[in-house]
């Protein structure tokens, strides 16, 4: 596991990253053009012993998992960028006790799954799958039956975030009617309208597409009682997490034409490599659109992430701002030359942070600049001070008892520094 106290980046060397599973190439260009050192793996199993070590930075995508034994073979690990939308995948609460902080990025893929949600509505609207499949064996079924126009059905979204408010336009824009139901209020944009309740939501809707994410309220969420209560002959799609419906009970609707039909892109339990063996109960069932977790997967959703995760990662190794980890507090300041920048990571209890101050102006230096951030058990403060070589500074701050992680920038030249907030 990394050091419970680091100084970084090493002034001997620049920052190395390494990204994992393929993640798209522009993650490269925006670390490489803060002269970040990129190397790559096809999975952590294939870096080197000798790579592992010297990674400062890892990116990678939902195959990956870091928990504390993976961790412990990444003894310079100051951070993570998770390259898609969830970080189920770390060890979150490992990452903050090491001072490691975790990016990801949430809303990049929001236009990709969007749009397969409208495809796969008008699909199972027209059984669209199950008529090219009968095609392909060699079956001629030209048929109205139980096939219909979108325009004027009733959309429920559970989850009106950016993925729900997206579908929302684009469902609207094809003469939908659209209802949501979020935990918390939101503003609709166009003529949706925000129902009161769950229940009312699944007894309204001809079609149900559920775009929450996976916590505690929500895993399991639509169960037997819920899918019970939806409208007879209605659709359910699922884009989100795997752990939000109930497959079986669904299996057991849609055998027995409660609802009409289902579009899942996401399980309970999923492959850990393409081309391996998938077998499910609802395999085999007549208006079941199933596909492998492909919500994202376009070439425009991967470089979004790629380039919003890798911009959260070069910040941190260069300037040390925390914006946009989900594990730690959020910090930065704008860049200003000919200043030391000094990220403190230490546990949330009182009386830090006037030490720290103290410790500081022991060694004669004069604080310029001060960014804190708190949650309830860690704080992260960042601090532009007088530029020094003396160690006395970074050894004391380091032995401080509530020190997590400690990381330095070393002082830009006038003409690197910038303006701009970080």
């Amino acid at each position: 596991m990394p050091s419970s106290c680091a100084r970084y980046p090493q002034q001997s060397m620049p920052p190395s990253a390494l990204l994992l599973e393929g993640i798209h190439d522009a993650a490269d260009v925006r670390l490489q053009s803060d002269h970040i050192d990129v190397r790559r793996a096809p999975r952590l199993s294939d870096a080197t012993p000798d790579v592992l070590k010297e990674t400062m930075a890892m990116g990678i995508r939902s195959r990956t998992t870091l928990d504390a034994q993976t961790l412990r073979q990444l003894p310079a690990l100051s951070a993570v960028g998770c390259f898609c939308i969830g970080t189920n995948q770390v060890d979150l609460d490992c990452t903050a006790d090491a001072g490691v902080p975790v990016f990801n990025s949430p809303f990049s893929n929001t236009r990709s799954v969007a749009e397969l949600v409208m495809g796969e509505i008008i699909c199972l609207h027209r059984k669209l799958f199950d008529r090219s499949s009968g095609m392909h064996q060699g079956r001629w079924k030209k048929s109205a039956s139980g096939a219909h126009e979108i325009r004027g059905r009733t959309l429920g979204i559970l989850g009106y975030g950016h993925i729900g408010a997206q579908v929302s336009i684009l469902a609207e824009a094809m003469g939908m009617r659209v209802l949501y139901h979020d935990h918390q209020p939101k503003l609709p944009l166009g003529n949706a309208s925000q129902v009161d309740s769950l229940e009312t939501l699944l007894r309204v809707s001809d079609v149900l597409t559920i775009h929450v994410p996976d916590t505690p309220l929500t895993q399991n969420m639509i169960d037997a009682d819920s899918i019970g209560k939806m409208k007879s002959g209605a659709f359910l799609l699922n884009n989100a997490r795997g752990s939000i419906v109930d497959l079986g009970a669904l299996a057991v609707a849609l055998r027995t034409g409660q609802l009409a039909g289902a579009a899942i892109d996401v399980f309970p339990e999923e492959p850990s490599e393409n081309d391996s063996s998938f077998g499910h109960e609802l395999c085999g069932i007549d208006n079941v659109i199933l596909t492998p977790h492909i919500g994202g997967s376009t070439r425009e959703a991967q470089e979004n992430i790629a380039r919003d995760v890798a911009e959260k990662m070069a910040k941190f190794l260069t300037t040390g701002s925390t914006i946009g980890a989900v594990n730690l507090p959020e910090v930065a300041l704008r860049e200003r030359a000919d200043q030391l920048r000094i990220l403190h990571i230490h546990h949330n209890v009182p009386g830090v942070l006037s030490r720290l101050h103290a410790t500081i102006a022991q060694v004669g230096l004069n604080i310029n600049a001060e960014a804190l951030d708190s949650n309830a058990q860690r704080s992260c403060v960042l601090l532009d001070v007088d530029p020094t070589n003396d160690p006395a500074v970074f050894d004391a701050l380091g032995a401080m008892p509530e020190t997590i992680r400690l990381h330095t920038f070393p002082p830009k030249p006038a003409e690197s520094s910038s303006a701009a907030p970080v």
